[in-house]
């Protein structure tokens, strides 16, 4: 399952794709090859998102393994999993394989949904994004990629040229390029891209090929003991394994606990100790960089009240005053919880304890 069409960067670093297939669809060139290669064996590809599909669709499935090229899609396909889980159907329960690399390192490792640490219970393991300050952006750009990210977040914003942004649409990601080029000229930046446009907008971490072959082999190797149960897989004793080929050819296994306050698959609320002076949009703008939330459009509610909600626009409008209010202000105090959603995450709420500093 893949949205993306085959582009000739790929080419050195993606196995099954030749020079002819430029421009295809990579899950249906990849299926081919597979079947040319593989006598026997059948494989429907889906030119679709994660996303697009519901847990019924999911439910025909043993195991499911990714190599998502993002934490929010990591993040939606490991919700979905446990969501699915029926303990009275042992057959609801799909181990998930996840594999993942960034230059010279690579990890793989084996969830069984509420059984094992999931995604969420690991996702500190992820450092946030570096956000740029929105006045560098909207005032005083110093490099091309201040340059692209006014344009992926302001001026898309403020035009909109399409209903929504797909970063996988080559004339989505060319208007950005065009307007971060214009707007880089205008301040004498030079080094706006289109392969950098795309980079930033989809944060794409450099590949590497051997990485890839480690990792690809690791999850296949995971897959294989699942289905066979002819060796004990990842995933109870030792969760995580970690690929290291940048200073030699190392592996490490280690276990990572489940966390009771997980969103996912605890039941706890997690506690979270601030400052009573805090804004609530500063509250909001700390739930981006930590790195157990990493929440990039949260609401919040706090016991039957409405904080402030992104959409609908009405909402959000009658809400927007509570923004500029602290904590105190709100009426908010020690052991009050308050529940966190974002639209990414649609199945998730994120369930607070507070205290305060």
């Amino acid at each position: 399952m893949d949205t993306d069409t085959i582009d000739i960067s790929n080419l050195n670093r993606q196995f099954l794709f030749r020079a002819d297939d430029v421009g295809k669809y990579k899950a249906e060139v990849a299926a081919a090859f597979v079947e040319k290669r593989v006598k026997g064996v059948k494989i429907t590809p889906h030119n679709n998102r994660i996303q697009d599909f519901d847990e019924d669709f999911y439910m025909q499935f043993q195991i499911v393994v990714c190599g998502l090229d993002s934490i929010e899609a990591r993040r939606w396909i490991n919700a979905t999993l446990v969501n699915m889980v029926d303990m009275d159907n042992q057959d609801s329960l799909k181990p998930l394989i996840d594999g993942g690399t960034e230059g010279f390192k690579g990890q793989t490792r084996v969830i069984f949904p509420t059984l094992t640490p999931c995604i969420e219970c690991q996702l500190d393991l992820y450092t946030p994004r570096a956000a740029v300050p929105l006045c560098t952006l909207a005032t005083i750009p110093r490099q091309p990629e201040h340059c692209i990210e006014w344009a992926h977040i302001i001026a898309w914003d403020q035009e909109k040229p399409f209903p929504t942004l797909d970063k996988d649409d080559p004339e989505h990601i060319t208007w950005l390029y065009q307007k971060a080029l214009a707007r880089a000229q205008e301040f004498g930046i030079s080094g706006v891209t289109y392969s950098l446009t795309q980079g930033v907008v989809k944060n794409i971490i450099p590949a590497i090929a051997s990485t890839n072959a480690i990792i690809a082999a690791s999850c296949c190797n995971e897959a294989f003991k699942i289905a066979t149960t002819s060796a004990p897989a990842l995933g109870f004793e030792e969760s995580y394994m970690m690929y290291s080929g940048d200073d030699g050819i190392y592996t490490s296994t280690f276990k990572y606990d489940k966390k009771p306050d997980c969103a996912v698959c605890g039941e706890d609320a997690k506690p979270l100790r601030v400052d009573a002076d805090l804004t609530l949009s500063e509250l909001l703008e700390s739930f981006a960089m930590k790195p157990d939330l990493q929440l990039k459009k949260p609401s919040i509610r706090a016991e039957g009240k409405t904080l402030y909600m992104q959409s609908p626009a009405s909402i959000e409008e009658q809400t927007r005053p509570n923004l500029t209010k602290t904590l105190k202000n709100l009426g908010l105090s020690v052991g009050h919880e308050i529940a966190v959603t974002d639209p990414a995450f649609p199945a998730l709420t994120f369930r607070f304890i507070l205290s305060f500093t």
